[in-house]
């Protein structure tokens, strides 16, 4: 018997306010159609004034609990990932806790920007496979459009606010790639290329500070890594491209998804895509298209899936579970 961490329900939260292309016309140098073309963004959905990134965080995890038919007491460790927590401390995770009842357990935050979710995801399979905990929440929440500089034409469009929650569940396997739950993870970090995608604030600067990207050099890397670090995962499953039934890939550019599905000969008609309706939502944005992709009825138990994700650091990796 292998012990596994099973999905057991899913959820998701979107800020009411739909921000389309076209209202960054009235002030930017740019168009619907540039961004279209460019990125694949429609809209994004943006935070009211005073909606925080932990609010976002327990409206989808209330979502992924009524989704499991749990309450809070019923989770035993909780684990948000996200870059914009509401304060430097205490963490978002606690505050979620607390807001949900969950009054037993423990809860903490994973930081690694858009692949916060991916690096959350191994470290809560990790806490059930070693036996430290039953069940773990995942959530992804990001309030992006706080850390914009809304004259900069070259990041501002990209971005959005959101949240995703998954709740994994220890289940027996037979230890073969036919199980369900996570069935194999890769993860990697590079701090020499911090200057590429960094946010030019915080307790050194005494500031909040905006994104700051350099766009091209992050394409090159992402389509590079992203693909490479699937394989990795893949292998480490003992499986392939051919055997993955969906690609559920951090939503942050149209051309990068394509471009990494192409790599792994994945067509995209086995890609969720969610970026036309989100944007980049950083952590959020492969929890929310996981939940998104459920509900519309891609993603059905035993699909096998592969996530991955590269963001500021660079951090990047990938995920490998049956649904």
């Amino acid at each position: 018997m292998t012990l596994r961490a099973v999905v057991r329900g899913v959820g998701h939260y979107l800020p009411a306010r739909v921000m389309p292309n076209a209202e960054f016309e009235a002030t930017l140098d740019t168009t619907d159609d540039w961004i279209r073309a460019r990125t694949g963004i429609e809209r994004r959905h943006i935070a009211a004034e005073g909606e925080t990134t932990s609010d976002l965080a327990v409206a989808a995890a209330e979502a992924a609990l009524t989704d499991a038919g749990l309450r809070a007491t019923d989770i035993d460790a909780l684990i948000v990932a996200t870059s914009t927590a509401d304060f430097t401390f205490p963490s978002a995770a606690t505050m979620v806790q607390a807001r949900l009842g969950m009054t037993g357990g423990f809860a903490f935050d994973v930081q690694a920007v858009c692949a916060g979710f991916v690096f959350a995801l191994a470290q809560a399979n990790a806490l059930i496979v070693s036996g430290a905990a039953r069940r773990v929440m995942v959530i992804g929440s990001e309030t992006f459009s706080r850390l914009m500089d809304w004259t900069d034409r070259s990041t501002c469009v990209l971005f959005g606010d959101g949240a995703g929650a998954l709740i994994l569940e220890a289940g027996e396997g037979s230890g073969t790639p036919a199980d369900r739950g996570v069935l194999a993870f890769d993860l990697h970090s590079d701090g020499r290329f911090k200057d590429i995608l960094h946010v030019d604030g915080g307790v050194s600067t005494g500031t909040t500070g905006h994104l700051r990207m350099q766009g091209k050099e992050v394409f090159r890397h992402a389509v590079e890594k992203l693909a490479e670090t699937a394989h990795a995962a893949l292998d480490k499953a003992g499986l392939s491209g051919a055997d993955v039934d969906w690609i559920v890939p951090h939503q942050a550019n149209l051309r990068i998804i394509s471009a990494t599905a192409q790599r792994m000969q994945v067509p995209m008609e086995r890609v969720v895509v969610t970026v036309q309706d989100h944007g980049n939502t950083s952590a959020a944005s492969i929890p929310l298209a996981l939940s998104v992709g459920r509900d519309r009825g891609q993603i059905r138990p035993g699909d096998l899936i592969v996530t991955e994700a590269i963001g500021g650091g660079l951090a990047w990796g990938a995920v490998v579970l049956r649904w």
